[in-house]
């Protein structure tokens, strides 16, 4: 039965829009999977030589061990946002003598098989071949010990999978999380060394391997029983019906025709979890600047401080504008049957960031604490997300073909729906793009042409929106029934 699964996935996959889409792009994120791979492949074997290096008195295993629980805290974040967890179209399968476990079991299965899974391996196991060539250690222990990794990873993998499905166990370990990060901090408890000692133990007691197989079982047990408890056509796949109230929104009518389209993203921030989420997180970038404007070391890095200056305005035009037009996703195909210039509705998504930008950058004014020259780069590079940050991202709403569903059950903080690698592959010239911009005048001239010429190039996008507008438009008109087919389709 589970080949007739991978045979089914293969043809979804294979005849969906997201093969198609992009071959450049998936050859570039096929190039950096393999750079990370062969990184991990080069610290796994220069890590154990680098360690006897620098320390000589320790035992590398017994140093890896001390800090390795980092490296799962690490794990797991960077999992939470960027792992896509596989789905499955169940209900064709509730309709037939298949078995519901099967066909769980199966869709659990599709998680282990993660590029985060198998990252690890490249680590631990180059590490493991190394200090048994290298090293006086015994087979038995090192093979335990490796295993025992691999268990945790998967470990975690399977934590991941509840960590997106279940606000309550999202919101018990953030706490677990953020209560050991303030003990760490302050000084009042150190995790380091009772997990250290955890580690070193299974190390050095090859059978206390169990103890990750065992936790690695039982979380994919909780996993399972998690997803049967809603196997049903009337249990969680069955859509939620409530009463909304409506907004008229009127004094929105004063921007003429993109007044409907600003309507219904008012409407939609104001009516979910999700865009609220944005929302909130986009105030809390107004803070990113206090990371670097009182640290000294990043004085002798003004480019690092650009980096900054754009982020303290760019927080809405960053976390809504990477997701456009996802947000339409559902009622995309409506939208776009309607007699309704393409032009106006890209307008309208662009007048929106614009004017967040305008908002945060009135509230980023305190920054005057830290000197006009801090501000001026703030107002630099609120102009460059205005003039071109802003087309960067509504630029790259043509790859982002990834439905979201906001009438669902969802979490506010952990909700990843309409997100996929290729945004990090567009957002590159909008994080480094204003930083060279500025830093090459500021090089060669001084901090003030730096500043200015961030500024000027912000105003000359702004100069030609009409331009930038008509070319973007032409590639969403493009793209725009490989979008709507993209859509329609049941990720």
């Amino acid at each position: 039965m589970f080949k007739r699964f991978i045979a089914l996935e293969w043809k979804q996959f294979s005849r969906s829009s997201y093969f198609q889409k992009g071959i450049a792009i998936k050859i570039l994120l096929a190039l950096g999977a393999l750079y990370f791979i062969g990184m991990a492949a080069f610290m796994g074997v220069a890590g154990y030589f680098g360690i006897q290096k620098f320390m000589p008195d320790k035992d590398p295993i017994t140093v890896v061990n001390n800090f390795v629980i980092y490296w799962f805290l690490a794990d797991m974040v960077f999992r939470y946002f960027l792992q896509q967890l596989p789905v499955l179209n169940i209900k064709p399968y509730m309709v037939i003598p298949i078995k519901r476990s099967t066909v769980i079991h199966f869709l659990l299965g599709k998680t282990s098989v993660s590029f985060f899974n198998f990252l690890p391996m490249f680590f631990f196991l180059p590490f493991s071949i190394t200090s048994l060539v290298n090293g006086d250690y015994a087979v038995i222990n090192v093979v335990a010990w490796f295993f025992s990794m691999l268990f945790f990873t998967l470990s975690i993998n399977y934590l991941n999978f509840l960590l997106n499905k279940n606000n309550k166990v999202f919101y018990g370990i953030l706490t677990v999380l953020v209560a050991a990060g303030l003990l760490q901090y302050y000084q009042v408890y150190s995790i380091t060394e009772p997990a250290g000692y955890f580690f070193n133990t299974i190390y050095e007691k090859p059978y206390a391997v169990i103890i990750p197989l065992l936790l690695m079982v039982m979380l994919y047990r909780f996993n399972f029983k998690f997803v049967r408890k809603d196997f049903y056509l009337d249990g969680a796949i069955s859509k939620e019906t409530k009463e909304v109230h409506t907004q008229e929104l009127t004094w929105l009518n004063r921007f003429g025709k993109v007044a409907p389209f600003l309507k219904n993203d008012v409407r939609m921030i104001i009516r979910n979890k999700r865009p609220k989420q944005v929302l909130f997180m986009s105030f809390l970038f107004l803070f990113y600047g206090l990371i670097f404007y009182p640290q000294e070391s990043y004085q002798d890095m003004p480019a690092f401080l650009a980096f900054a200056s754009m982020f303290v305005t760019g927080g809405f035009l960053m976390s809504f504008g990477q997701l456009v037009p996802s947000w339409d996703s559902e009622y995309y195909k409506l939208l776009m049957s309607q007699n309704i210039p393409y032009r106006e509705y890209l307008k309208s998504k662009w007048s929106l960031m614009v004017v967040a930008v305008v908002i945060s950058f009135i509230l980023s004014t305190p920054y005057i604490y830290f000197g006009w020259d801090i501000f001026g780069m703030i107002a630099a590079g609120a102009l460059f997300n205005m003039g071109l940050n802003s087309f960067i991202t509504l630029y790259g709403g043509v790859l982002n073909q990834v439905p979201m569903e906001l009438n669902v059950k969802a979490k506010a903080f952990s909700n990843t729906q309409g997100f996929n690698p290729t945004q990090l592959l567009i957002a590159l010239p909008k994080i480094f793009g204003p930083m060279l911009i500025f830093y090459l005048p500021y090089k060669f001239i001084n901090f003030e042409t730096g500043i200015i010429c961030l500024a000027v190039s912000g105003v000359l996008g702004l100069a030609f929106t009409n331009f930038f507008l008509n070319q973007i438009e032409k590639v969403y008109q493009k793209q725009k029934y490989k979008t709507i087919a993209a859509f329609s389709e049941k990720k």
